[in-house]
């Protein structure tokens, strides 16, 4: 009989997971999938392309029902996961159902931040994390409603995006002196203010929340000096937390998130984590390129292949109304490194490079991202950069083209 192998949760580092194994080890597992929400995955990265209207629900799809069914997988949508019974090796499902398993995979994802400040549990308040939060947000975003986004980290300048091609009245929160601080040093994160701005987001800074007001439901928001901003519509996006109570729960270790080790396994071998509810030697991550490299190894692992998750060194690549943003490594300059800037503003074009004897330890890059996978490749294999900074800097050169050669008669 084929070992029984349940995986809860069914976002973007599940289905990678899926696809992996059903394509290194076909047939190996019964596999049966769980997943909290109603559908079956799809791309959370176009959650802004789709508050805006970009594009339509369909276009943020994956795989349809029929590849589950194709590759044997058993797809279970709308039901959480609800406990764990370790000693009986059975997932609960619900009240009542449950599942037997002889392995568990747990990608359950994360869940979005809620601040402790009077008034966040007032009707019109709503965080942006999936499917559910962007209908929420179109049904409050009615004609003339002015919002206010709380957080200017990657999904709150996409919530704020979203909201601005919706033709919303739409002010942007961050408490930091710079969006994006873990990724852009403060030159960069100019660029992408003006940006943001010129869609029409007004971008406030050093900007925090004292309260949330309103009779019934939101009617305005107050900074902590005193500033009252009035608001139909509070989006919440000031970053998550790995989802570790179901961990919890049936007594697996966990810190930050569910602890694992370079197998993905946890405290529990026969349970196994990944994405963004895994922590791995102190690190959890929230993005999907993580996710991604992590259900590579455990896929590999459970087909009974050799393999190990070393980490990952983050990188980040996104567009920002438009404007090309990437950054990988170290962003602000250490006092045992250099830095090399080229800056044009009015272009709407910066590079900073970060170099540290002879190896590239950083680089942000607003404008002009063409360089960046050979960036990421640099850092992440510490070879030494001598003679590559102006290429990195500006470019790659063309190839010249080839001279014709005349055949002999």
């Amino acid at each position: 009989m084929r070992e029984r192998l349940v995986v809860v949760g069914n976002g973007m580092a599940s289905l990678r997971f899926l696809e992996r194994l059903t394509e290194g080890a076909p047939g190996l597992y019964d596999v049966t999938v769980v997943g909290a929400e109603p559908v079956a995955a799809y791309n959370r990265v176009l959650l802004s392309s789709l508050l805006g209207g970009e594009v339509d629900e369909a276009a943020c799809a994956f795989r349809g029902l029929d590849w589950y069914e194709s590759h044997g997988i058993r797809l279970i949508t709308g039901a959480p996961v609800t406990a764990i019974d370790r000693e009986n090796a059975l997932a609960i499902v619900g009240e009542t159902h449950v599942l037997p398993f002889d392995k568990l995979v747990l990608a359950v994802g994360s869940t979005p931040i809620r601040l402790p400040k009077p008034g966040i549990d007032l009707p019109g308040v709503i965080t942006f994390r999936d499917l559910a939060d962007v209908a929420a947000i179109r049904r409050a975003a009615v004609r003339h409603a002015r919002a206010v986004v709380i957080g200017g980290g990657l999904l709150g300048l996409e919530a704020a995006v979203g909201l601005s091609r919706l033709g919303i009245d739409t002010t942007l929160l961050h408490v930091m002196d710079r969006l994006m601080e873990r990724q852009l040093d403060h030159a960069a994160a100019g660029l992408v203010k003006r940006a943001m701005e010129a869609r029409g987001v007004k971008v406030m800074l050093k900007a925090d929340t004292a309260s949330i007001d309103g009779d019934g439901r939101v009617e305005s928001l107050t900074l902590s000096d005193g500033t009252v901003l009035p608001a139909d519509l509070v989006v919440m996006s000031v970053g998550v937390r790995p989802s570790v109570a179901l961990a919890q729960g049936a007594g697996l270790e966990t810190g930050r998130g569910i602890k694992v080790d370079d197998r993905m396994a946890t405290s529990d071998p026969r349970i196994f984590a990944l994405g963004e509810c895994a922590e791995h030697r102190g690190m959890t991550y929230g993005l999907v390129e993580p996710a991604y490299e992590q259900a590579e190894v455990l896929s590999r692992h459970l087909a009974g292949e050799a393999g190990a998750y070393q980490g990952t060194a983050l990188a980040t690549s996104l567009k920002v109304s438009g404007l090309p943003v990437f950054s990988a490594g170290v962003v602000d300059t250490p006092e045992s490194a250099e830095a090399i800037v080229l800056s044009d503003p009015g272009a709407g074009l910066y590079r900073k490079l970060l170099v540290e004897d002879e190896r590239l330890i950083g680089a942000v890059f607003v404008g002009d991202i063409g360089e960046q996978g050979w960036c990421k490749a640099l850092i992440r294999s510490g070879e030494p950069v001598t003679g590559h900074l102006d290429d990195l800097m500006f470019g790659r050169p063309a190839a010249a083209p080839s001279t014709p050669q005349t055949l002999a008669a």
